[in-house]
């Protein structure tokens, strides 16, 4: 185990400066570590409680490698960088986790599919497209899923084709078709490793998701799922980080099938929107694990303290400019309820506005608040 360093001794830099990046900067405060942070928006989220801040787009290389010159270890909080960049600061030495050569796979939903067949991870069956013109020859393997090869997220680059009457409303570029298969949950597993190859997972939690934004709606921890189907998950998540050969944190997103199988549907190689929980229902945050994990410590314990729910704050639809979160207050003074708000001036449809967690004793509890905060807090525009 290397020698931990505290304060300004060497400098993390993170790529990218969104809210997965400010809650990570959170839990390093906690370590006296120095979080430096390049973006391209003025406005991050990240500006202004990173140590510093570096104007410039995370896809460019002379920005990114520029930035990372002067950086000991870099870790990213999105998938879409420029990953020559990231080699070039490898090849110079500097620690860079999760590794460029994780993220090509990952970055590149028709790689990352590749990846599981190739490995014997069992996942949906799929086929490869360049544009929408090729649907034509495949009208037997409807109904199905498209998603861009590139550059989705938050539930963009996805879109359902049942039958031939939604090819008007497919992407036309490379992308792959994935069989929409019945199931039961879809469940996801944080799982973290170091360059030790200490690896620690978190207990399963089931998530919901909103059909018209395709974005998580609601995150339930723990998951409502036998014994035998968490030590599946958890075998099945560790297999997935160890084959990868990935040093940081992983989230492995799966169905769970009416036959009790689990299909790995897509991974995530950061903290993760199904990880938010775990800030107040786990003796370790996701977070305070990525930091741990890619500075190479002892990770942390990811017992559960307590139950716990998850809502997204997205911006309501029909609303754009400076945002208001109408009847916040109202649930604080509930117990257990606690908001999390990302530091974003402006509020779009669907946006990513914050998070609430709702902690408590059981899932039934945390269940019946979470519904009443859904249903009570709208992100507006004042």
């Amino acid at each position: 185990m290397q020698k931990f360093w505290y304060g300004s001794t060497a400098r993390l830099g993170m790529v990218g400066g969104g809210q997965l990046g400010r809650m990570f900067i959170q839990e390093a405060i906690n370590f006296n570590v120095h979080v430096h942070v390049l973006d391209s928006d003025i406005n991050a989220p990240c500006k202004e409680i990173a140590h510093s801040f570096t104007l410039g787009s995370i896809t460019d290389y002379d920005a990114l490698y520029q930035f990372g010159l002067d950086k000991d270890t870099l870790t990213v909080e999105i998938e879409n960088v420029n990953i020559e960049a990231l080699e070039a600061l490898e090849k110079l030495g500097k620690k860079v986790f999760p590794q460029p050569s994780v993220l090509k796979i990952i970055k590149d939903k028709g790689i990352q599919k590749q990846f599981y067949i190739e490995n014997n991870i069992p996942t949906a069956d799929f086929c490869l497209i360049e544009s929408s013109s090729e649907l034509n020859n495949h009208i037997d393997f409807l109904p199905c899923m498209q998603k861009l090869t590139t550059g989705g997220y938050d539930g963009k680059g996805v879109q359902a084709i049942r039958t031939v009457n939604d090819f008007s409303k497919a992407f036309d570029g490379s992308s792959i078709l994935e069989k929409m298969i019945p199931f039961t949950k879809e469940l996801s597993i944080i799982v973290a490793r170091n360059e030790q190859g200490e690896i620690k997972t978190y207990p399963a939690v089931e998530c919901e998701f909103s059909e018209e934004a395709n974005l998580v709606e609601f995150l339930f921890a723990p998951a409502d799922i036998t014994n035998e189907i968490e030590h599946k998950a958890t075998e099945l998540a560790k297999e997935v980080i160890e084959k990868l050969g990935m040093v940081g944190i992983l989230a492995v997103e799966l169905f769970l099938t009416p036959e009790g199988d689990l299909l790995v549907n897509e991974i995530a190689p950061r903290p993760h929107n199904s990880g938010h929980h775990t800030i107040e229902c786990n003796v370790t945050s996701q977070f305070e694990q990525h930091l741990r994990a890619v500075l190479n410590l002892p990770l942390g314990s990811t017992d559960i303290l307590q139950a716990g729910a998850m809502i997204n704050l997205l911006g309501e639809k029909g609303f754009e400019g400076p945002v208001f979160y109408d009847g916040l207050e109202k649930f604080l003074g509930d117990p257990g309820v606690h908001p999390h708000i990302y530091g974003k001036a402006i509020t779009k449809p669907y946006r990513k506005m914050g998070h609430v967690t709702i902690a408590g004793k059981s899932l039934e509890e945390v269940k019946e608040l979470a519904v009443k905060v859904k249903n009570g807090i709208k992100v507006i525009a004042d």
